[in-house]
């Protein structure tokens, strides 16, 4: 029987893409991108005022108030949606404000996902 890894586990071993790439597949050029590591980074003032001048896009807000009974909640809709934008051909990326502190306290939840689907770095 195989060895199931921990959460943790899965995503300290994610291959990510540096956040050039990320933001490249999405027009933001490197030097607007200010690094937090290679996998983080703010964009830049200047970039999102020069942007303003494009055609608006679409903001989509998604809240909830309890997860299914699954325990899918509004990280992995969010997630999710954005994914399946992103696989219809549309340029989507997704923003969470702050994850929950449940998996540093013990409980479930996290707002990182499980198993292999996660958002990481999802320790810092």
């Amino acid at each position: 029987m195989a060895e199931i890894k921990s959460d943790i586990e899965i995503a300290r071993a994610a291959n990510k893409q540096p956040i050039q790439a990320v933001g490249e597949k999405i027009g933001i050029p490197s030097e607007h991108l200010l690094p937090y590591g290679h996998d983080k980074a703010k964009v830049s003032a200047a970039f999102i005022r020069e942007a303003q001048g494009n055609k608006d896009g679409k903001l989509i807000l998604v809240t909830a108030i309890n997860p299914t009974p699954a325990g899918e909640g509004k990280t992995t809709t969010t997630v999710g949606l954005g994914d399946g934008l992103n696989r219809i051909g549309r340029k989507a990326i997704i923003c969470i404000r702050e994850a929950s502190l449940g998996p540093n306290f013990g409980m479930k939840g996290g707002a990182a996902g499980g198993g292999l689907a996660q958002v990481v770095p999802m320790d810092d």
